[in-house]
């Protein structure tokens, strides 16, 4: 059977190619005569892909040596916890800037452990805008800040980078990480499920400046401490072996791509496109402000909203799969991350050109 081209937001699409150098590996990796799945995560062998997956992140996005790189478990809705945690240090609040579903979580688990100043508030707009740049008000007292440069289900993105000072800037960069490049010394915490770009669900990549680490709130769990990961090199329990070794795999596949330059040029391409096709239709509309609209997610709403099933319904019979919007907001989203080829926004653009043909 045919690959088909799949939209979701996540888990997302894998790139073939590296789907195929693991299919060749599954039974013996690198003559070890063991699958990955099967060594010790203490042994030579896995400690070898442990170590080149970190140094290949580290090449891909230029991190600075006074950062640590954590692989671990949990997704990032255990980084909204393990936030507030390690990065309160004694102090009483944070700043949270609200912008859409994954920002609201974050806010409801950081109220558990201090006061939550949400210095930005977007629903008003249903979260189609951000907030500009210069109406940021942050608190005096603020531990951190806190914000999600892409909000995934609503397909909204920051077109900057909050300036903080010296408060550590905390992000959210599940679906925009290795999308483009980054200037990781502008934030004190990266976290990441891997799910949509790095690779497959079980891997949580967090990025964490030294000083932040060893401030734990007392009397939490040990595998909620950043420095417990930071000291056992990610290793204090059985990490998610397949999948670190996976996105290891989706690092060099990057690399190989001309790194994060590459994919940001290729990407751009992708969405501009898609939305080009979007505006020029009175058929589709997408309700994001332009200057806020995604790279990575594409929410379009269909004039006759009576039409989504047959739309969906026809998609999926042109290997198109898995369009149908977030549930809280209705219509399509197209999920256009690194592994999705140029060839399958073209194959999109053509059957939405060709089922508006038809039914508009």
């Amino acid at each position: 059977m045919a690959r088909v081209f799949n939209f979701s937001a996540g888990p997302a699409m894998l790139p073939t190619e590296v789907l195929e150098r693991a299919q060749a590996e599954i039974l013996d990796w690198n003559g070890s005569g063991m699958s990955v799945m099967e060594m010790s995560h203490r042994g030579k062998e896995f400690m070898s892909i442990a170590e080149k997956a970190e140094s290949d992140l580290r090449q891909l996005l230029a991190i600075p040596d006074n950062y640590r790189v954590l692989f671990l478990q949990g997704g990032a809705s255990s980084q909204f916890s393990m936030v507030p945690i390690n990065l309160l240090n004694g102090r009483n609040s944070a700043d949270y800037l609200l912008t859409g579903q994954w920002s609201k979580k974050a806010i409801a688990e950081g109220k558990r452990y201090c006061g939550v100043n949400v210095i930005a508030d977007t629903s008003e707009s249903k979260f189609t805008t951000v907030p500009a740049a210069d109406s940021l008000g942050f608190s005096n007292d603020a531990a951190y800040v806190h914000y999600t440069p892409n909000e995934t289900i609503v397909g909204v993105e920051f077109p900057y980078v909050p300036a903080t000072g010296d408060v550590p800037l905390v992000a959210d960069m599940s679906s925009t990480i290795l999308s483009r490049p980054v200037d990781v010394s502008k934030y004190g915490v990266i976290y990441a499920g891997a799910q949509k770009n790095i690779g497959p669900a079980g891997v949580t990549v967090v990025i964490v400046r030294d000083d932040l680490i060893g401030n734990a709130m007392e009397n939490m769990p040990a595998m909620f401490d950043y420095s417990t990961h930071s000291e056992n090199g990610s290793m204090y329990n059985t990490p998610p072996t397949y999948s670190w070794y996976l996105s290891g795999l989706v690092f060099d596949w990057l690399l190989q791509k001309g790194g994060v330059e590459g994919m940001a040029e290729i990407n751009r391409g992708k969405a501009e496109k898609l939305y080009a096709a979007i505006d020029a239709s009175d058929f589709y509309s997408n309700p994001v402000d332009v200057e806020c609209r995604s790279w990575m997610n594409v929410p379009f709403i269909l004039a006759d909203a009576g039409l989504d099933s047959k739309f969906l319904e026809q998609a999926a019979d042109n290997n198109l799969k898995t369009l149908k919007g977030h549930r809280s907001v209705g219509g399509m989203r197209a999920s256009i991350y690194n592994a999705m080829p140029p060839e399958g926004v073209d194959a999109l653009i053509a059957f939405m050109a060709d089922f508006e043909q038809r039914y508009g």
